[in-house]
Formats: structure tokens, sequence, C-alpha cells
């Protein structure tokens, strides 16, 4: 999806790539090697488009995410999923409440193939170190909650991945509501022992296991766990729904 993208190029919005697309020019590699500007461009403002997109080639191949973080808008960051994938952190968050002080507790960290969990008293200061190996970072409503309460637990952390929020992404396929909702709407499966936790539960485990009881951790770990887990599923979804809500004309190419 990344090489058939044009709305990171300046002026560039989804009806002028729609254009494009009409035209023949599907891929990166059909702008490069059109025989003529195409229409809506003047011949300055296509050397200037493909120029752009010569550094994108160039950058999708060095793996600079950094390239396409900045020049897509965050709406549109779900169209790197595929490239990126192989270096992506499915993240969420637990803490001791939602308002402004509260402090994180446990962050789950999933690679696909690993998972790896950060505890607040134990391992939670190697998070920064943790993320800055990733390219990509899926959240369910990770701009407004997670993200922000890493910024503040870590002042002066970086993030400046690719990120791929599923609550924004999810609601165009006309999938709303809170993460647990749409998992069972689109048939993922819970252990029955976390398949009714939620958040404020999340919030009773850890003051549980503060506490001293060592169950309520490695509930409150597993519950987290399933949480990440689970977005890798609902990010392939969507990036399939909403590749295939572009109607993309078929160019024999990957299909990616």
């Amino acid at each position: 999806m990344l090489e058939h993208t044009f709305v990171h190029l300046p002026g560039v919005g989804g009806t002028t790539e729609r254009r494009l697309w009409d035209q023949g020019i599907i891929r990166w590699a059909d702008a490069l090697c059109a025989d003529a500007c195409p229409a809506g461009f003047s011949g300055e403002r296509w050397t200037l488009s493909c120029r752009a997109l010569e550094e994108s080639m160039r950058s999708l191949k060095r793996g600079d995410y950094r390239h396409f973080a900045q020049g897509l808008s965050s709406a549109e960051h779900w169209r790197a999923w595929r490239d990126f994938r192989h270096r992506v952190a499915y993240l969420d968050i637990e803490t001791t409440g939602c308002a402004r002080y509260d402090q994180v507790t446990v962050v789950g960290i999933y690679d696909g193939n690993r998972t790896t969990c950060f505890i607040a008293g134990d391992n939670l200061d190697r998070l920064p170190e943790a993320l800055a190996r990733y390219s990509m970072l899926v959240t369910y409503n990770g701009a407004s909650f997670d993200l922000p309460f890493l910024r503040r637990r870590f002042p002066g952390l970086t993030i400046d991945q690719i990120h791929v929020d599923l609550m924004h992404v999810l609601r165009r396929l006309n999938l709303r509501g809170g993460l647990k909702a749409i998992e069972r709407r689109v048939g993922l499966a819970r252990d029955d022992d976390i398949a009714h936790l939620d958040g404020w539960d999340a919030v009773r485990l850890w003051r549980e296991w503060q506490r001293g009881n060592r169950a309520s951790l490695d509930l409150l770990v597993r519950y987290n766990t399933a949480d990440i887990e689970n977005l890798e599923h609902l990010a392939e979804m969507a990036y399939t729904g909403l590749r295939a809500s572009l109607c993309l004309p078929c160019d024999g190419g990957d299909g990616q």
C-alpha cells in the first residue's frame, strides 16, 4: 500500500491521489516512468513530486520510518503497516487511574513474536531504550491515553515512530467502542478468567499486588498481554479493510 500512496506529497490529497490512479499512475515507479506529467500537475510541480517520490523510495529501502511518520498525516499512518510490521511494537499501558497525576504501572510490548512486560518498581525504566528499537507503534486510543502518559512518565522521551491508533482507524470501518467490545464483535476471544476484566479491574489488581498479592500481578500481566496481542489481529484487519475501501486499481504487483 505504501508504494501506491501519493497523499504524502505536498498538496496532494485523496482526490488527487485517486486521479493519479485513474490515469494509470498506481505506484511510485509508474510516476517516475511516466512520459508526461498527469492532468492537474504543471511540469514544475510534477518534477518536484517525482523528486519527492525518489526520496520516498530511498527512505523505504533503508527503513527510514521518520520520512513517512512526518510525511503522512496521522490518519494515513496505517498505510505503512505492512512495510514496517517487522519492526512494530503493539503497545498498551496500565495505570493507577485516568487522572493527569496517576502513574503508569504496567507497559506491554508485543512485536509479533515476543511479548515484553515492563512493571513499575521493577524494569519500567528500561522502556525508553526498548521503544527506540521500533519503527512503528500500534495502540488503541494511544494518541489520547497511552502516549501522553508515557511522555509524562519519561520527560524527554522521543516518540517519533509511525503511529497507528486503531481506535480512529477502525472507526473508518464502522467499528466503534472500547477495545474489548470490538474484539467481541469481530470474534476475538480471551481466556475466561480475563474475558470480563476492564481498565478499572487493572487498577484494582495493581492495588492488590501492592498489598502483596502476587497472583493479582500475574493476572494483570495476562490481561495486558491479551490487549497487545489482539492488537495485531485488529491491525491486519484494519489494513486490509481500509485498503479495500480505496478500490485501488490492479496493477499486477504484489497487492500490498
